[in-house]
């Protein structure tokens, strides 16, 4: 059995606020305990943003609490700023994430901050924790790593610069998003072994989306240079609301069976995971939700990567065409 990965499910927070409709808090509430049966260690549930700007996002508070109670998992809250970081600590979040933008036309659009600007607020948010909440961890995002739908090119090297830059402010890791869907394999491992070379143990997540179809080979394409926790949203949902067309996380469940498949285990029940779906489709009904091992089933001789079988195993001809 190959090293285990960690499925970070991105869905409550990155895939509500990226869609029109505002689930309701109950069903979001549902959906945490489906997602929680599943097995699933970390899960970012609520961003801490001005309920004017994300109504979706206007009982985050709650959701942080009722998911933080639930043992055995890393409940994540997204906070762009102090402000945010103050309420989500107060919530109850085990640990901050920070979106911090390496295209300077997207951070404006997305905080009304420059990427230097942002980094001086994650400072501040690092001091607040040490002084407060010790306990709480920090990671920084760099948004917008592999390209931009606003300035188009993202330079590597400014990557590299800002991600150096949240080390040092005293973050616990710093990952990389392909926040607009622009990336490819080659460009992502190529990336992230930079992002390693530059920063060691503190390099962290991988955030990818599925826009062009290449979501799945540039997961293993970041496996491929070491990294081990994986951002991804049941169903597909998601994307950014400030990066036009970007659409489309990675889905959870193509991306747990891919690791499964290969030997690398996630800890992640694949048949809970796929029952999940309907109590998300209870609380979305008119949204569309995708991915392809909900529909095609698990293939007959299937087993988990610590060698245990399904409890239904699938016939033969289960998602034939």
């Amino acid at each position: 059995m190959e090293a285990a990965v960690l499925i970070s499910e991105v869905g409550p927070r990155d895939g509500l606020q990226s869609i029109a409709t505002t689930m309701p808090t109950a069903a979001k509430l549902a959906w945490l305990d489906a997602l929680h049966a599943t097995g699933l260690r970390e899960i970012e549930v609520a961003s801490f943003v001005p309920a004017r700007l994300l109504p979706q996002m206007a009982d985050a508070a709650e959701v942080v609490r009722h998911a933080a109670r639930k043992p055995g998992w890393t409940v994540l809250a997204l906070v762009p700023n102090l402000r945010g970081a103050e309420a989500a600590i107060a919530a109850g979040a085990h640990k901050l994430t920070i979106p911090v933008s390496a295209s300077h036309a997207h951070s404006l659009a997305n905080v009304r901050k420059t990427p230097d600007a942002m980094v001086a607020e994650v400072r501040a948010m690092v001091e607040l924790r040490n002084s407060q909440a010790p306990g709480v961890g920090i990671e920084a995002g760099v948004s917008t790593a592999f390209g931009c739908t606003i300035q188009g090119r993202v330079d590597e090297d400014e990557v590299i610069r800002l991600a150096v830059a949240l080390a040092e402010a005293g973050v616990d890791d710093v990952g990389l998003s392909d926040t607009t869907g622009m990336a490819h394999p080659a460009q992502v491992r190529r990336l992230f072994e930079r992002l390693r070379s530059a920063i060691g143990d503190k390099a962290g997540a991988a955030h990818l989306h599925n826009t062009r179809g290449l979501g799945l080979a540039n997961c293993l394409a970041a496996w491929e240079a070491g990294v081990r926790t994986f951002d991804s949203s049941q169903g597909g949902l998601g994307g950014c609301p400030y990066a036009p067309g970007a659409s489309g996380n990675v889905v959870t469940e193509d991306l747990v069976f891919m690791f499964e498949a290969m030997g690398v285990a996630t800890g992640v029940d694949l048949e809970a995971l796929v029952a999940a779906r309907s109590t998300l489709h209870a609380g979305l009904p008119g949204e569309p939700l995708y991915g392809l091992v909900p529909e095609a089933g698990l293939p007959l001789g299937f087993v988990y990567a610590d060698g245990r079988a399904p409890r239904h195993p699938v016939d033969a001809t289960h998602g034939a065409h």
